[in-house]
């Protein structure tokens, strides 16, 4: 136990230490000043009548989808252990092998395979919802393969992560909860490595920037000059999504040799090259502010605190209900259907902290953006607004989402409230000062 605790003190150093300063966190007199101001501003991000009776609509839909989502997730992971579903595909794959290995992963597919059938109903309204609003293009063939695709990744690196885990819970039945974290985070570093490399090519088309648009590249390497990041043009890529949809969005992902920052084809069309350095600006922030390695830290916190939960919560209800389920331990295959419950509900309830977390660092991002291109940019102040005023136009962004939806479900501060910032937000006047750059 002392080793499970120098872990955690460990952990919680390496976490703190992540964080800049804070003073370097805290909030500046120019951006609080600026955040007041944007809060009485109203008029920095509006809809015309028809596309804002859309989005309230759609904002409504995507609601109600994601909280029927997460309840009939929870819900009929109590129906399959109530109807005893998880003992017999654990029987079924006992029969079909007496290896431990194929055992995991004939249940892991059946396991996967009952919860994709149940919420195929959900998924297929959500695509149609992105289709009726004009949100999505893609055709429904297209939208099987990428389902059919995500679920072969979904089974293999499900089944590795459950093999490892039943190991470790026949190794420490009772501290499983920490041991089980370690491969687990080790499983997501690899996955934010790999996935700009292995994965998101399955699904969409690549190119580098360069080749596209040497022009553009020429622009956001100013701003690269500015930040002192690494980026160099190679690491800059275009992805084809008019293919598949037509909002807009850019994004970074990968960390080392796997860095990059990927620009939509929808978002260079839609923008203008001042626009799109803004945009550049903002996704460079998070590297230049660690937030990549912030969001694993933080990640690695929440999930080691839910799988201690989850330890204690699932040992509980094994105690009460394992008998009525037929699932005779924590060693048993069908175990995993109380453990994915578990760590549902719990996700459920820390989603709002996980949201408020993303909407600090996205934030911080927005600032830093806008302070990278002064001096490339005339005006930052109002090319930042209009760039967020054609992203919330174009993915029908509700200008007053409901407050307590907006808390629990958003990890971007409302777009409303992002182009009121904008505006207002000008370090340069006199007696004003940057947060992140020197004037």
């Amino acid at each position: 136990m002392t080793n499970v605790r120098a872990a955690l003190l460990l952990l919680i150093g390496l976490f703190l230490v992540s964080i800049p300063s804070a003073q370097a966190l805290g909030t500046t007199p120019t951006e609080a000043q600026a955040l007041r101001e944007a809060a009485q501003n109203h008029t920095a991000y509006t809809l015309p009548p028809e596309k804002l009776k859309l989005a309230k609509e759609l904002f409504r839909d995507r609601t109600t989808l994601h909280f029927l989502a997460e309840g009939w997730g929870i819900l009929q992971l109590i129906l399959l252990l109530a109807l005893r579903i998880p003992k017999r595909m654990r029987d079924a794959a006992e029969k079909m092998t007496k290896i431990r290995w194929g055992q995991c992963f004939i249940f892991v597919f059946l396991f996967l395979l009952i919860t994709a059938l149940l919420n195929i109903p959900l998924r297929l309204f959500g695509h149609h919802i992105a289709l009726a609003y004009g949100l999505s293009v893609q055709r429904w063939g297209s939208w099987f393969a990428d389902l059919s695709k995500s679920f072969l990744l979904e089974w293999i690196v499900a089944g590795l992560l459950v093999m490892v885990l039943f190991w470790v819970i026949r190794w420490s039945p009772k501290r499983w909860w920490f041991w089980f974290w370690i491969p687990t985070m080790v499983a997501v570093l690899f996955g934010v490595f790999l996935s700009p490399i292995i994965v998101d090519p399955l699904f969409n088309k690549f190119e580098p920037l360069q080749q596209h648009d040497p022009a553009l590249v020429a622009q956001l390497e100013r701003v690269v000059g500015r930040s002192g990041v690494t980026l160099p043009p190679d690491r800059m890529f275009f992805m084809r999504a008019s293919s598949k949809v037509t909002s807009m969005n850019a994004y970074v992902t990968g960390f080392g040799p796997s860095k990059r920052l990927v620009l939509w084809d929808t978002t260079i069309s839609a923008a203008t090259p001042d626009e799109l350095a803004g945009v550049f600006g903002h996704e460079l922030g998070h590297y230049a502010l660690h937030h990549i390695v912030q969001g694993l830290l933080f990640s690695a916190v929440c999930l080691l605190a839910g799988f201690f939960a989850g330890q204690r919560i699932t040992r509980w209800l094994l105690a009460k209900y394992g008998a009525c389920w037929q699932i005779r331990s924590q060693n048993d295959w069908a175990f995993l259907a109380v453990l994915v419950l578990v760590l549902n509900v719990l996700n459920f309830v820390a989603e709002p902290i996980e949201n408020a977390f993303s909407r600090s660092i996205e934030h911080a991002a927005d600032v830093y953006g806008q302070e990278a291109i002064h001096g490339i940019v005339a005006d930052p102040q109002t090319t930042t607004q209009q760039g967020f005023q054609k992203l919330g136009e174009n993915s029908l962004d509700d200008p007053t989402p409901h407050p307590l939806v907006d808390f629990w479900l958003d990890g971007h501060p409302s777009t409303a409230s992002r182009a009121a910032f904008a505006l207002a937000y000008n370090p340069w006047t006199a007696g004003q000062h940057p947060k992140y750059f020197q004037p």
